[in-house]
């Protein structure tokens, strides 16, 4: 670790009393080091990896950490507050404060030694004599392990294994855990630390598998056999989890394995003594309901992502193909026959016919896509086979998209039933593959066909009858309505719903309605990096060197209709960014079903005018939405009066007029 850290990147007396100011304060030292290339692109990664989870971890010490491509070379630094410092910690503020730098391509050497440090922090001697440490130099040593007193925990962590004797000098009772987090560089070892040492105070055998950043080294299949039960501290989710099919399980987010692992090892003995069959395939806290203290409405949004993520790829392929047949043999060639029974390599319509009827059969999948991988999000691999039965059900009953959506919410429960249910030890090993399929399929199947889906599939039908009939105030109205969700968060959950609803009108028909609303939604989406990239062209003092940049990219971007170009704008500065957005994709929207434009294809932006009703006035209402955007944004961003800490190239700018002064992306 000794190229990592040195005294010029620790500060004993950090006097910042916010975690963004610790952070920008601590990766200065890094910048005048030449360990990062540009502070504000560095910070923007800092801050998307907090935004996922707090780094604050009980103890009094914080972590915050990236992997960046600002990083030149993999760097810690450190900071020591008297204060204390909020990093979101349970137990209040922390004093401590590691800022981990990982370059992009960090290789597994430099890894290893992150997750090093981060199981010496499992250590109260460590943290101690960092606290009474009296100079930058004696704790960087400390920090390093110069010091011979320091490694005991980093020793006892690679050991591995614990006391195998258990209290009485019994048979020990055997765990197998698993940890990762999001970035795999510090939360993931951190808890594999703490549960080893939690397993040998309670004389229990336990061995983790890290799924960290530098790859994993899968557990022993031996000693996932001969465990009694399992650990999972994870929030991503876990790599090849139907290893551990069968085996009573707790399945916790990361924070728990560090803050209380003594608690989980408790509590998955108690599983295992009173026979309960917690599978593997319990969803994990990403895939399905996140932390414990979640509420319904944010597990609910995350399991409708999961089938919305699958879906979209689905979309775009078939999507393109369909309005690639249409406009080359015009829509008459949905009537060609099969190009499987004729088929001429030098005529036009041939390909016409087969591009529609791939793209037509990949648009078959929607729904049972959409289904099956919302019921994955609720309840893992178990979940795939009824969420795929139901949605094919509310394919053949014509209950569409919102027959899918229910289709797989009730899949998903199904299978979170059954999994709760006590099981002979007999039936574990089937559970996943036989017994779970062909219940949770019967259930979905009776439910789908006898008691909801004919309901869902008349309320389907109305809503199509009812788009085809909008006209006037109330379709200018549903384009403001749908143009706000689309950029309020750029790509997000209620951007994925307004989309989502679009696409669920194509699939249930190409009325004149369904196009309409297809049109107003990818205009909208198109706005906000188009915006963008227009104001760091016009006004590209109010910008950093990273924003211009990213404007470049935006450009394209934003004319493919990948409205995540304008990410990188709002992570820094979402109160102006967000609003600007949202006004200009609302006027998008309500010009766009006021022009009575029309979109055959449910992707592509400018690359499918061709494919648009009304093209020339639709391209007026996408290019006055980035227009009001771009004003909107520059207004508010020159409205600023924080003047930026400017490094490297960027100090030459420091002379610029007052009026074209950048400023902080915290402003």
């Amino acid at each position: 670790m000794s190229e990592m850290i040195s005294a010029e990147l620790v500060d004993l007396d950090l006097s910042a009393d916010t975690k963004e100011a610790a952070a920008r304060s601590l990766a200065e030292r890094m910048v005048a080091q030449g360990r990062v290339t540009d502070l504000d692109g560095f910070l923007a990664d800092v801050a998307a990896r907090e935004a996922q989870m707090p780094t604050g971890l009980d103890g009094g010490i914080g972590i915050p950490h990236c992997r960046s491509a600002h990083v030149a070379e993999p760097t810690l630094a450190f900071g020591r507050s008297a204060r204390g410092i909020d990093f979101g910690a349970p137990d209040g503020p922390a004093d401590l404060i590691f800022l981990i730098a990982a370059p992009a391509g960090a290789d597994d050497a430099h890894l290893t030694i992150l997750s090093s440090l981060a199981r010496r922090l499992m250590d109260a001697d460590f943290t101690a004599a960092l606290r009474s440490a009296d100079n930058a130099a004696r704790t960087a040593a400390l920090i390093r392990g110069d010091d011979p007193g320091t490694a005991g925990a980093e020793s006892r962590a690679d050991a591995g294994d614990v006391d195998e004797a258990g209290p009485g000098g019994g048979q020990p009772f055997r765990i197998v855990a698993v940890t990762s987090c999001p970035t795999g560089i510090a939360h993931t070892y951190m808890a594999a630390e703490s549960l080893q040492s939690a397993a040998r105070d309670a004389g229990v055998e336990l061995v983790v598998e890290t799924q960290g950043s530098a790859g994993f080294t899968r557990l022993d299949p031996a000693a996932i056999a001969a465990a009694d039960a399992v650990i999972f501290a994870h929030d991503v989710p876990v790599r090849e989890k139907e290893r551990f099919a069968g085996k009573p399980t707790v399945d916790v987010g990361v924070k728990a394995g560090i803050n209380r692992p003594a608690a989980l090892i408790a509590q998955v003995r108690g599983k295992a003594v009173r026979g309960e069959s917690t599978t593997a395939g319990k969803p994990s806290p990403v895939e399905a309901a996140g932390e414990a203290g979640d509420g319904y409405g944010t597990k609910l949004r995350k399991w409708l992502m999961s089938g919305v993520s699958y879906m979209v790829p689905f979309v775009a392929a078939g999507g393109l193909l369909i309005a690639l047949g249409f406009a080359i043999g015009g829509y008459e060639i949905k009537e060609a026959t099969s190009v499987a029974d004729h088929f001429a390599w030098g005529q036009v319509d041939s390909w016409a016919a087969l591009f529609f009827q791939v793209g037509a059969l990949a648009f078959d999948f929607l729904v049972p896509v959409l289904a099956g991988y919302i019921a994955y999000g609720m309840a893992d691999r178990p979940g795939l086979v009824p969420g795929f039965v139901g949605g094919a059900v509310a394919v053949t009953i014509n209950a569409g998209f919102l027959g899918g959506l229910a289709a797989g919410l009730i899949a998903g429960a199904t299978v979170m039933g059954i999994q709760r249910l006590h099981i002979p030890s007999v039936l574990r090993g089937i559970m996943p593959v036989v017994i779970i399929p062909l219940l949770s399929s019967i259930v979905v199947g009776f439910l789908m066909f006898l008691v909801v889906g004919k309901p869902i599939a008349e309320l389907q039908s109305a809503l199509t009858n009812w788009l085809e009939g909008l006209s006037g105030a109330n379709a200018i109205i549903l384009g403001v309505i749908l143009g706000l969700m689309m950029c309020f968060d750029l790509g997000g959950p209620l951007n994925k719903v307004a989309y989502t609803f679009a696409i669920g009108g194509l699939g249930a028909g190409a009325t004149d309605g369904n196009l309409k609303v297809m049109a107003a939604v990818m205009g909208a989406g198109m706005v906000p990096p188009l915006a963008m990239a227009l104001a760091t062209t016009v006004r590209g003092k109010l910008f950093t060197q990273t924003e211009r940049e990213n404007g470049k990219a935006a450009w394209v971007l934003g004319a493919s209709f990948i409205t995540e170009g304008a990410i990188p704008f709002a992570a820094a500065d979402p109160l102006r960014v967000i609003p600007a957005s949202m006004a200009g994709g609302a006027v998008t929207g309500a010009l766009s079903m006021a022009f009575g434009a029309t979109l055959q294809a449910p992707h592509g932006g400018i690359f499918v005018v061709p494919l648009i009703g009304q093209p020339l006035l639709y391209l007026v209402a996408v290019a006055a939405g980035v227009c009001v955007s771009t004003a909107l944004v520059i207004l508010l961003k020159g409205a600023r009066t924080t003047t930026p800490v400017l490094v490297g190239a960027e100090a030459a700018e420091a002379a610029a007029p007052a009026g074209d002064s950048r400023v902080t992306a915290a402003a």
